[in-house]
């Protein structure tokens, strides 16, 4: 997809903006006047954001979350209805390279993602908040399959996605209709880990990532790999994924201090190593 208009002056860190406190890495877009709909710039920048959690031992969590009334309308797509010939196979690889990339991004991170939906969310939006290991939903929050409504299939990997979370018929019906999902809904279904007031979302979700940060950080990457895999997967592969999870885990000093705090009869201190 071609980038979309950039207003003077905004550069990608300013539209993507980024933090790292208590080793929680916070991710925050930030174009409140197109309710945070993504650019290819703004995504890539959260692509490599991403990816750099993964490899630095100082950053134990992700928070992902929007400025304004939105989490994120999905792609910017101004530009998209030019009349320039498409060839065969660009759609497929613009979509392979950008908004599955993304998902991808989210699903691969070696650090629990918990995505904290401010408002809307839509099309890739709301695949990007369903990607996410947790999801925290302010009351005000929305979520939006709106593919169908532009004639569109869903992309961003949502019919890979939402079957996992709801089964297939509800899948089918927020996909088919396109219909606007509050909060409460979302929670109800399984889309949602939890609904807070609008105010409470920012401290909420800093004190679920903090825990999450000062837990058992290579642990929780593998417990994350065996889950995700699990959805695909026989139970033969799924018991020797699990095993050699288990194997490689006990290698960590964090196992050692597991075992040991439990000896000893104390609070264990992980260090994420």
């Amino acid at each position: 997809m071609p980038n979309s208009p950039r207003a003077p002056g905004n550069s990608v860190d300013s539209l993507v903006q980024h933090a790292t406190d208590n080793q929680v890495r916070r991710i925050t877009l930030n174009r409140p006047e197109t309710l945070n709909a993504l650019t290819p710039d703004q995504r890539e920048r959260i692509i490599q954001l991403l990816a750099d959690a993964s490899a630095d031992p100082d950053v134990r969590a992700v928070v992902i979350t929007g400025t304004g009334r939105g989490f994120c309308a999905g792609a910017d797509l101004r530009g998209q209805a030019s009349g320039a010939e498409r060839v065969a196979g660009d759609v497929a690889r613009t979509l392979r390279l950008g908004a599955q990339r993304l998902i991808a991004a989210v699903l691969d991170c070696e650090k629990p993602v918990i995505a904290a939906v401010n408002g809307t969310a839509a099309g890739l939006g709301a695949q990007l908040a369903f990607a996410c290991d947790l999801v925290l939903a302010a009351e005000s929050a929305r979520f939006i399959e709106v593919f169908a409504r532009r004639g569109l299939v869903p992309d961003g990997g949502g019919a890979y996605l939402l079957p996992r979370l709801v089964g297939p018929q509800r899948a089918k019906e927020l996909m088919f209709f396109g219909d606007a999902l509050g909060a409460t809904d979302a929670e109800r279904l399984g889309l949602v880990n939890r609904v807070v007031a609008d105010g409470e979302l920012d401290k909420t979700a800093r004190a679920w990532a903090e825990r999450l940060a000062a837990g058992p950080t290579r642990a929780l990457a593998l417990t994350k790999q065996l889950v995700n895999a699990s959805l695909d997967s026989d139970r033969a592969t799924a018991f020797a994924a699990e095993a050699a999870a288990q194997e490689i885990n006990m290698t960590t000093a964090d196992a050692g201090e597991g075992v040991a705090s439990f000896v000893e009869r104390r609070s264990a201190e992980f260090k994420g190593r």
